[in-house]
């Protein structure tokens, strides 16, 4: 089950990137362009907001209870877990910009459902997306990440 579970998060970090792209595209064609925000639009944002929060529930238990999870494993002993660039990267730094990305997806999928202008929607959501994808293209444990570095499709060889 938990091979399972780290290829589904894998496969839906695929998910996520691609709803990204297009979310940001999208507001930001319709900021640019003054157009009139659409059901499509609200959609888009609602798929890229699910996919990212299904993301995090199976995140949340790999970092409890997954193979290298806080809750069944312990660094070595006389290891500090912030000295540590394993346990930090996936303690750490991984959980905590993953979270702070899908803040920002949500606070972008909630610009769907203000009474604002459709530009004003348009212009902070394409900035809510923006900056949710560069947190997540930093903190992703990409393969030339030394150390932390995973397959970019695991279990495929």
């Amino acid at each position: 089950m938990q091979m399972g579970l780290v290829h589904l998060h894998n496969l839906l970090r695929w998910v996520i990137l691609i709803l990204l792209i297009v979310s940001i595209i999208k507001s930001y064609n319709g900021w640019q362009q003054k157009k009139i925000f659409t059901q499509g639009d609200k959609k888009t944002w609602l798929f890229t907001l699910i996919a990212a929060h299904i993301t995090l529930l199976i995140g949340i238990y790999q970092w409890l209870f997954g193979r290298f999870g806080m809750l069944v494993t312990r660094p070595p002993e006389g290891i500090s877990v912030m000295k540590d660039k394993f346990y930090r990267f996936f303690w750490v730094e991984h959980p905590t910009g993953m979270i702070i990305s899908i803040i920002l997806i949500t606070l972008g999928y909630g610009m769907a459902k203000k009474q604002v202008s459709d530009e004003t929607k348009f212009k902070k959501a394409f900035w809510y997306f923006t900056v949710a994808l560069i947190i997540i293209l930093i903190t992703v444990s990409w393969p030339f990440r030394q150390i932390v570095g995973r397959p970019i499709f695991p279990g495929v060889h």
